[in-house]
């Protein structure tokens, strides 16, 4: 009996994780990424949270567990089209790939913080994203534009997250325990920084996320003011001054920091638009059911898996990768 073919839109951590699954179950997964490697934005990360494990180490073990699958990179598709008998894809550049069915795993993009224009990202040279604050760590320096060493700098949470301001009222689900991770790293990376995250409300809701909480408070001496920065401007010496209101005790603050993290959120990838399929509020796919169908898209062939219909965790999105390749076989099944 032929293996019949499933396209897997995505080389991320769902699209890998589902093609693994989805041979496993015996199919004929195929592969088709955007960029010219697989991986995703954990590809680009240093340490993943609540362990601190290597980003690389997660991606090597989903490296190795679609080994030998088909894949086209550096492969855009830009619309589905679904068939009788399956599901084809269409790439921007015009070539079509057929399959029984398609797994979306696009993923999300990072919001874009030149939106937030009070904070000073892409003027003052050291306001940085909390991406690229990740690749400073990949690569073993975290260093200020002038090559200086911080030794203050702030972590602001919510940037294009829970914000009507940039149409983002959704929340980012994993910024808040990336940004104490990233805390406990700068203290770590730069002995004696003096690190201070501000943040709306501390979402640390995950397995082992509370107690990095306070592990960062009691053993690394970061602090936690719970106010927004209204206003970010630079100094003379290219040092970035904040103006901040402290909720809790009800007065304005004023500090001056080596460099501000803007920790970004996620959004809905562009390709939600394109697809023809629904999508929710926040712009990301809709699941046909988000209680009991969560892995099936409202269009026949087409299902759902990762951060395509919101952010998720590694964990999650993992999970969803395996459901999707069992659901997929009960329905052709049928």
């Amino acid at each position: 009996m032929t293996q019949e073919r499933i396209l897997v839109i995505g080389g991320g951590v769902a699209g890998m994780q589902a093609a693994a699954a989805l041979r496993e179950e015996g199919f004929q997964p195929f592969i088709i990424e955007k960029e010219k490697a697989a991986g995703g934005h954990v590809a680009r990360w240093d340490r993943l949270f609540p362990t601190q494990l290597r980003a690389q180490e997660v991606i090597d073990r989903l490296s190795a567990g679609a080994e030998g699958i088909g894949s086209a990179t550096g492969c855009e598709i830009v619309s589905l089209l679904p068939e009788a008998d399956g599901v084809t894809a269409v790439a921007a550049d015009g070539q079509r790939f057929e399959g029984r069915a398609a797994v979306v795993a696009t993923g999300f993009d990072l919001f874009d913080a030149r939106l937030k224009e009070e904070y000073g990202y892409g003027m003052y040279e050291n306001v940085v994203t909390s991406a690229e604050l990740e690749r400073m760590f990949r690569e073993g320096r975290v260093a200020m534009k002038s090559g200086e060493v911080p030794k203050r700098v702030a972590i602001l949470h919510c940037v294009g997250s829970r914000d009507e301001k940039v149409g983002q009222n959704h929340c980012s689900k994993v910024c808040c325990i990336t940004g104490i991770k990233q805390a406990i790293e700068l203290t770590e990376a730069v002995p004696g920084v003096q690190v201070t995250n501000f943040y709306m409300d501390l979402r640390a809701f995950g397995n082992g996320y509370e107690e990095l909480y306070r592990r960062s408070q009691v053993e690394h001496g970061v602090t936690y003011v719970r106010g927004r920065i209204s206003e970010a401007g630079e100094t003379l010496d290219k040092r970035i001054q904040l103006k901040v209101e402290d909720t809790l005790v009800g007065r304005p603050l004023r500090l001056t920091v080596d460099m501000l993290v803007l920790l970004v959120g996620m959004r809905a990838p562009g390709c939600c638009s394109s697809f023809g399929l629904p999508t929710q509020e926040n712009g990301f796919f809709a699941p046909r059911d988000p209680y009991v169908e969560t892995v099936a898209s409202p269009v026949r062939g087409i299902y759902l898996a990762g951060t395509a219909t919101g952010p998720k965790t590694i964990g999650e999105t993992v999970n969803e990768a395996l459901a999707v390749a069992r659901r997929i076989k009960r329905d052709l099944a049928k």
